[in-house]
């Protein structure tokens, strides 16, 4: 139990590590992305690099949640962001189109699913 939970908590944090350094990438690269950042006045190119960012990040903390806690944390840890993004997406969902939404919040717990898998081989 106690790796479960040890898994889960590394997932979800190492989920926060990784979208805040690609991001951080991605505003240092793009210029023009980081002019807009603060407005969210992104283009479809942007939504996109941003998903990228979100996709990554969630393969890689199934990735570690599953080496730590296997295949059930890295899922329990993705729904737990699932969780979490929900509130601020409702209250952004105005911001941007529905597929970005619902894009980003599937991405959650499935892509993290997907990186514990891939953290056991495939097996289980």
């Amino acid at each position: 139990m106690a790796r479960l939970i040890g898994g889960t908590a590394a997932g979800i944090l190492g989920w926060f590590v990784l979208a805040t350094l690609l991001n951080l990438a991605l505003r240092h690269g793009w210029p023009d992305y980081a002019a807009v950042e603060k407005a969210m006045a992104f283009t479809l190119a942007m939504m996109a690099a941003r998903l990228l960012v979100s996709a990554a990040s969630s393969i890689g903390s199934g990735f570690l949640a599953a080496r730590i806690g296997g295949v059930r944390a890295a899922t329990i840890a993705g729904a737990i962001l699932l969780l979490m993004f929900l509130p601020i997406h409702y209250m952004l969902w105005q911001r941007f189109p529905a597929w970005y939404h619902l894009a980003f919040l599937a991405s959650l717990p499935l892509l993290g699913w997907l990186g514990g898998r891939l953290a056991r081989g495939g097996s289980r």
